[in-house]
């Protein structure tokens, strides 16, 4: 497939306007005291469906072909994704079914269902979300979309960067979770062709390190199902694209414990007033707890979702 480019990005910003928002960029005088830096948080929580997978969905579903869009679409997620597929299929017209962990976080299960969406669930410790989806594709003509591992994806995560470029000129870093790479690869690709001497970090849960592992060894390695309180970020192994991106672009990939995880989330909703799942807060979670390297100011910092239960939240 072929590489994806800033022009790329910038014609998937102009093809998902019409459903996803500029979300806007917060910033937190405690968090800068705690962190040591300037902190510039780009609220993808405050997404349209709650969190950025809008972006690469829309941008997907909108670039199928006309004629291929009556057999519908088919997706596997944890839940943003989802939910991401079901809103920009509704905004078509298009039939979309779900294959979702039946673990799924009950407020994703009951946002993508209310979209219209068909959901097929299937245990995650057991089944393959992957054989379930081509099946489904297969039998029903429907087309496949992919949770990250796609030029379409990448270029419509990519937007996420390229607004934060815009809304916090002059960044020394950006700090991005990284579950299958989608939003950091394109992110990356945003920021580095906008300012070439920005450095780029993904942020991986520590029992959920495909990608450090991987990159470590050099090729993509794969892991268990993790059991990490960040149900986005549970991926088991780097995609074949997103990973070549961040191997090129990505300076390193931080690890966060599921301790320094829960503060972040808990820090966020209470001083910053943001609700803000797990998986959104590892970036916060990595620059709070001093895992960046020394010298860095101006941190730009993705907060890419806000879909959590509140029992989880409550139980924080």
């Amino acid at each position: 497939m072929a590489q994806v480019t800033l022009d790329d990005i910038r014609a998937a910003a102009a093809r998902i306007a019409p459903i996803a928002q500029r979300t806007p960029v917060w910033s937190s005088r405690s968090f800068d005291q705690q962190s040591g830096v300037e902190a510039h948080f780009k609220c993808e929580n405050l997404q349209k469906g709650g969190a950025f997978k809008i972006r690469g969905a829309t941008n997907f579903l909108y670039s199928i072909p006309e004629q291929d869009r009556g057999k519908g679409v088919v997706a596997f997620s944890s839940g943003n994704h989802a939910q991401a597929v079901a809103i920009a299929a509704r905004s078509l017209g298009m039939m979309a079914t779900l294959v979702m962990p039946d673990d799924a976080p009950k407020s994703k299960l009951e946002a993508t269902r209310a979209q219209g969406a068909h959901i097929i669930t299937y245990d995650r410790f057991k089944d393959s979300r992957e054989r379930i989806g081509r099946q489904i594709s297969e039998e029903t003509g429907a087309t496949l979309v992919p949770p990250f591992d796609h030029p379409w994806i990448i270029a419509g995560a990519g937007t996420c960067g390229m607004e934060l470029m815009e809304q916090a000129p002059g960044l020394d870093a950006l700090v991005v979770c990284l579950g299958g790479g989608g939003l950091l690869s394109g992110c990356a690709i945003a920021v580095k062709a906008m300012n070439p001497s920005i450095r780029v970090f993904g942020v991986e849960p520590a029992v959920a390190n495909d990608y450090w592992l991987s990159l470590q060894k050099g090729e993509r390695v794969e892991i268990p199902s993790p059991p990490t309180i960040a149900d986005g970020l549970r991926t088991t192994k780097p995609g074949v694209h997103t990973f070549a991106v961040i191997q090129e672009l990505v300076e390193a990939v931080l690890l966060v414990s599921e301790e320094e995880i829960k503060e972040a989330t808990k820090f966020v909703l209470s001083r910053m007033k943001l609700v803000v799942e797990p998986s959104g807060a590892v970036g916060a979670a990595a620059v709070l707890s001093g895992k960046l390297p020394p010298g860095l100011k101006r941190v730009g910092i993705v907060l890419s979702g806000g879909n959590v239960d509140m029992e989880v939240l409550g139980a924080l």
